[in-house]
Order: C-alpha cells, then sequence, then structure tokens
C-alpha cells in the first residue's frame, strides 16, 4: 500500500493563514518568515489525526498566490527557502508529510518569460511559450486577465514543469497538488509525471479536476489521484436538499472511480464555501463529517472546518477572504466554542486510522428514502455500516444481516435493527 492512501491531509492557504499582504513586496522590503508560524500547528494537526499538511500556494506571486511569478522562490511574504524547508523538516521529524501546491496551468503577467514576450512579442525567446490571441494578447485561465495560461504543446514548457517538481522533491516534499489540472491536457501531464517518477516514485501528486473523466487524469495522465468534487457537491446538496438519492447517485459514481484509484475527497478547501455556512442545518456538519471519514478515498481536512469556521465566497475582488483568515500564532488561541466539533474530527478521523482498509472500500447503499440512508462499506469479513437521519423526527432502519457493534454516534443498534434520534446517526462495525 502506497503511503497515500495511510494520508489525512491537513490542508492550509499559508498566505491567508499567516496573514500575509494582498500584495507582493516591493523588491526592497526583507522577507517576513512568516512560514515559522506554521511549525506551531504541527503538534495540532498531529492530535488532529492527520498526518499530512497540504499547503497552498507558497511561491512568489503578485497576490493571491496562483499568479506565480518564481516557481523556484518562496514568496518574501513567507519568508525564505530556509523557512519552508525548515518547516519541511520539523514536519518529517513528526512523522508529517508536506504537500505543495503546482500552479502550471497559467502564471502571473509579472512571470519572466511573460514579461520578455510582451516587451519583444514574437521575436521573445519565450514566444513559444504562450499563445497570442487575435486582439493582440495572450489567453488566459478561464478570462482571468492577470492569469496567463501556458503553451503546454511546448515541450520547453514541460520542461520547466518537471524542473520545478524535482527540484521541490529533491528538497523533502512529499508530492504536488496540481492547480486546475482540469484545464491542462492529460498528455501534458504524463510527459511530466514520467519524468518526475523515474526519479521520485514514491511520490504522490493529485490533480485539481473539478469536472472532466476524473479517472483519465489517472490513466492517461499519469496522477496518482484527483479532488472528488462531484462527491463534494452531493454531501451538502443533498443534505440541504433532503434527497438523499443524490448522495446516493454520488457514491455509486464514487465506486466507480475506486476501480482504479483513490480519489482525494473533501468537504471543504480554499475555494469553497465553509462547510459549516454552506449547510442550511449546522446538525448537518455532523453528517459531512461522517460521510468524508467513512467512504472509500484519501481525505482532507480544510483548516478551520474541523473549528467549525464559517465563511462564504463571493465572486468579487477580495471575495475569498472570509474562507482564507488569519489564524493565530498558537493554536491555544483559538476560540473555544469550536472545541466539540474538533473532538469529534479527532473520534472520526481516529475511526478511520483503526479501519486503513476504508480507503479502497466501496459502498452500498442498502435503505435509501429522501430523509435516511444505510449504506455498508468493506465486505463479509470486515465492514462498517453507516446510518444517516437528516430528518427532524427520530427514525428506524434495518442493517443488512449480520452481528454488528455500535461504533460511533448517538444512534441504537439492536441486532439488525438501527434507531436514531433526529438528524441523528450512527456508525456500527463488525469483523
Amino acid at each position: 500500500m502506497h503511503w497515500s492512501e495511510h494520508a489525512v491531509w491537513w490542508h492550509v492557504y499559508p498566505l491567508g493563514f499567516t496573514g500575509a499582504e494582498r500584495q507582493a513586496l516591493p523588491p526592497s522590503a526583507p522577507p517576513v518568515p512568516r512560514l515559522s508560524r506554521l511549525a506551531n500547528w504541527l503538534d495540532y494537526l498531529i492530535a488532529l489525526g492527520c498526518n499530512g499538511l497540504a499547503l497552498g500556494p507558497v511561491f512568489a506571486s503578485q497576490t493571491h498566490g496562483y499568479d506565480t511569478v518564481d516557481h523556484f522562490r518562496v514568496d518574501p511574504r513567507l519568508g525564505e527557502e530556509e523557512d519552508l524547508l525548515r518547516l519541511v523538516a520539523q514536519a518529517s521529524q513528526r512523522g508529517v508529510k508536506v504537500l505543495l501546491d503546482g500552479v502550471f496551468n497559467h502564471v502571473g503577467r509579472g512571470f519572466p518569460a511573460f514579461a520578455d514576450v510582451a516587451a519583444h512579442g514574437a521575436d521573445s525567446r519565450y514566444a513559444s511559450w504562450f499563445r497570442a490571441t487575435p486582439d493582440g494578447d495572450y489567453r488566459t485561465f478561464e478570462g482571468h486577465h492577470r492569469l496567463v495560461a501556458l503553451d503546454h504543446d511546448e515541450p520547453e514548457v514541460a520542461d520547466y514543469v518537471a524542473g520545478v517538481m524535482t527540484h521541490w522533491l529533491e528538497r523533502g516534499i512529499a508530492g504536488w497538488r496540481l492547480d486546475a489540472a482540469y484545464a491542462v491536457p492529460p498528455s501534458f501531464w504524463r510527459t511530466v509525471t514520467d519524468r518526475v517518477r523515474a526519479r521520485f516514485p514514491g511520490a504522490w501528486l493529485v490533480g485539481e479536476v473539478i469536472h472532466g473523466d476524473y479517472a483519465s487524469y489517472v490513466t492517461t495522465g499519469g496522477l496518482d489521484s484527483v479532488t472528488q468534487y462531484e462527491l463534494w457537491k452531493a454531501i451538502w446538496s443533498s443534505l440541504n436538499d433532503r434527497n438523499l438519492y443524490e448522495l446516493a447517485w454520488a457514491l455509486d459514481r464514487h465506486n466507480a472511480l475506486l476501480e482504479t484509484f483513490a480519489p482525494h475527497t473533501f468537504v471543504g478547501n480554499h475555494d469553497v464555501t465553509r462547510i459549516a455556512s454552506r449547510l442550511l442545518d449546522r446538525r448537518h456538519l455532523e453528517h459531512a463529517l461522517v460521510i468524508l471519514c467513512t467512504v472509500g478515498g484519501i481525505p482532507a481536512v480544510y483548516s478551520g472546518d474541523e473549528q467549525a469556521f464559517g465563511g462564504v465566497k463571493e465572486e468579487r475582488e477580495g471575495g475569498d477572504d472570509a474562507i482564507r483568515p488569519e489564524f493565530p500564532g498558537d493554536p491555544g488561541l483559538l476560540a473555544g466554542h469550536g472545541r466539540p466539533h474538533y473532538r469529534l474530527h479527532q473520534d472520526l478521523i481516529g475511526f478511520r486510522r483503526r479501519h486503513p482498509w476504508l480507503v479502497r472500500a466501496r459502498t452500498t447503499v442498502t435503505t435509501l428514502t429522501n430523509t435516511l440512508m444505510v449504506y455498508t462499506a468493506g465486505d463479509q469479513d470486515r465492514g462498517v455500516a453507516v446510518a444517516l437521519n437528516a430528518a427532524d423526527a427520530p427514525a428506524q432502519a434495518d442493517l443488512p444481516a449480520g452481528e454488528w457493534r455500535h461504533a460511533a454516534g448517538a444512534g441504537r443498534i439492536e441486532g439488525s435493527r438501527v434507531s436514531l434520534p433526529a438528524a441523528g446517526w450512527a456508525i456500527a462495525t463488525r469483523g
């Protein structure tokens, strides 16, 4: 089993987490070693039950980190290379893997190769790295003027990306999250991943894929995993609508993906409204976490979600601020109101760790109504049964035949019968 299949990631957006400035520092300004603040949170993530630190952008950029200008330099708002390497070493000493965010679909307009193209046009040494548009500009990422798309048909671009990835793998990171992987041809990823794996066969490479043929980025592109946005959407949408048929449909799709790879699962990240604000009924926060911890995949917890942080993403300048807040320098300074949800995370992540085979487990839905679902994960020798009641009234359901033992939740299990309180849930085990 690859090490990644034992991973539970704690995902951090460093620029927001450390309170960095919105804009890049002036060239004359000294670096600010904010990454060192993250070292104070390593024991916190371990106590939560996680063993991986998935970092958002840390490289020099113009604003939010996704308009990169130098993939070989740490953003001065976060510090210098030695600050990042020190964090990686401190994490490694605790058995924590570090994942970096690689933005290789596009770059900021201050990226030196593009700056040269902007100045010299077709005469630039890097003219083939970008595609001109009929209006005299260059192709961008989804219409964002500041984000200039790289031309992934250009071999030198593949050379550059492979060079960046191996550079930081040499310095101790465990893998890469590949931003906007869905906007890049899988054939390009294959060119890069083959080279990276030739030197670092144990690296974990996960692509951000929002839509499209998820499995093709693994089978054709050579990635290990992709982000499971289908399941993310189905979790909160089915609970809000009290339509668990949507979740059942998504779990069936999820099973099909598990035939090929272990998807990267989540209920929150730095790009979406926080789950505590997305759900119309906060009691369903528990349901969402139960699902995350009992279905197949490699799960991640977005920093703050374990404390039931709220935050709504808005489509405007600065619209991500609410979901990317600054954290205190010490975990002990967190407000205490999120503690119960933190403890539930500890319990359910701990349950997940005691059943590591869940990473590849398929689910079977055995009871289904709009507001009541029972599903199992596993096989005849070892199994988990999960019962979810999204209604405002108590409910009862049958579990599949067998000897089941109550493992978690407020529900009561007697033989093969489970009784659930309003908006309740229960987990049972056998084998």
